[in-house]
């Protein structure tokens, strides 16, 4: 506790970091003053009590930092800039043209930055008449008036970029990632709410069983950390040259690789396709026709959180992306070109296409756990709900992942900042 409390006096003694905090939180405040302001047209009393009776609809709500129990302008929230970010890092893995933009300095960044910034203007409007889709589902919204509706529509997608925005402007005047931190603040927000309501929701014969799980959350807490810090050296030799009298390399260092390389967006992936099935289903159970609503209300039932065809889907969902997303983006073929171009091998295994296959074998088998770990924490809200009977334990593994994991990034960023400060001083 003495360290965190030396640590908060070192930020305020530095100017640098001191304004960068405030200007952060100025953003949060901004977003949360946002995150209550309701677009006309809704009934918020109904929509909180159709959130509060959903488990499913509960976590999107926690996801959204509130948003969407208010439907607040910014009820889309930081969504689309994300899913048109791991769109943009998809195409760079597979379009060449975009892979030479990322590695074109700064110009060719910012051209990328661009793409993704008009990209997620469709995917805005898209999610926006999703959500509204799903309340017009539930009778929350009149649906005649399509003028009413375009003006909601274009009410969030403005909110989205209002969102985007402000994540960009963290980014650079702030602490950590923008929309990383945006998240955080949003999830944080919900986290003495959603507790409350726990608990207040909690029969006397459950107390015990969810106390039991509150701790077991608390070890969850220290695995993610595990596994987020947790890493495979892979040793690393440098040839020896020598030039007139003096020689040159000859050193070992390691390739430091991620056992969780893909971080929290194998999960963010297996939301969105868990959700198609949930709004297909309520789509059809509102049809009228008698196969239809059949066929809907049988979605339905697979779609709620606790079924085992949800989990099993879920789980499978999110274990296969992990192993995808690692080999995408741990590039192998790459790697082993720039150990060979800077002289340097792997004890035991030939530079170039050997060194390819080792090291995809490495990042596979180390994905292994990362992938059983995801997983796991994806469905942790849905666990808690089968073994505690506590139908309010919104808060998952995965609002602990993102937390837990912008927590450490940050933290890191700021003592590298105390470090260069301090450098700064003496030298």
């Amino acid at each position: 506790m003495q360290k965190i409390f030396d640590l908060i006096q070192r930020v305020f003694s530095t100017k640098k970091l001191k304004n960068k905090l405030l200007f952060t939180l100025g953003v949060f405040f901004i977003f949360r003053f946002l995150a209550h302001v309701p677009v006309p047209g809704v009934d918020l009393n109904r929509l909180e009590s159709i959130f509060s009776a959903n488990q499913f609809l509960s976590f999107l709500n926690i996801f959204s930092g509130g948003t969407l129990a208010n439907f607040s302008i910014v009820a889309v929230g930081i969504n689309p800039y994300i899913t048109a970010s791991i769109i943009m890092q998809l195409g760079s893995m597979i379009f060449p043209k975009l892979k030479e933009l990322q590695r074109d300095g700064e110009a060719g960044r910012e051209k990328v930055n661009q793409y993704t910034r008009i990209m997620t203007i469709p995917l805005g409007v898209v999610q926006s008449i999703s959500v509204i889709a799903l309340l017009n589902s539930q009778q929350l919204l009149d649906s005649s008036n399509p003028l009413a509706l375009i003006a909601l529509i274009t009410s969030l997608v403005a909110g989205a970029m209002i969102m985007m925005w402000l994540g960009e402007l963290v980014s650079e005047y702030g602490l950590g990632n923008g929309i990383s931190m945006i998240l955080l603040g949003g999830i944080v927000s919900q986290f003495p709410l959603a507790i409350a309501q726990s608990f207040a929701t909690t029969s006397t014969a459950q107390l015990t069983s969810t106390l039991t799980f509150t701790a077991i959350g608390l070890a969850v807490v220290a695995v993610i950390v595990f596994m987020n810090e947790a890493i495979r050296k892979v040793k690393i030799q440098y040839a020896r040259r020598t030039r007139g009298s003096k020689n040159y390399g000859a050193q070992t260092t390691h390739l430091p690789i991620r056992v969780n390389v893909a971080g929290v967006m194998p999960i963010i992936f297996g939301v969105s396709i868990m959700l198609v099935p949930s709004f297909i289903g309520r789509f059809l159970a509102a049809s009228g026709q008698d196969r239809l609503v059949e066929i809907g209300q049988t979605l339905t039932v697979w779609s709620d959180p606790t079924s085992a065809v949800y989990m099993i889907a879920y789980f499978v969902i999110v274990f296969s992306f992990t192993f995808f997303s690692a080999l995408l983006f741990f590039n192998a073929q790459d790697m082993s070109d720039e150990l060979k171009k800077s002289g340097a091998f792997i004890p035991g295994v030939r530079p170039g296409g050997p060194t390819k296959v080792f090291l995809e074998f490495v990042v596979t088998r180390i994905s292994l756990a990362g992938a059983i770990f995801l997983g796991f924490i994806a469905l942790l809200p849905s666990l808690a709900q089968v073994f505690t009977g506590a139908s309010n334990l919104a808060i998952g593994g995965t609002s602990i992942l993102i937390v837990v994991s912008v927590i450490l990034e940050t933290s890191k960023q700021v003592e590298s900042m105390l470090v260069g400060q301090n450098y700064d001083q003496y030298s």
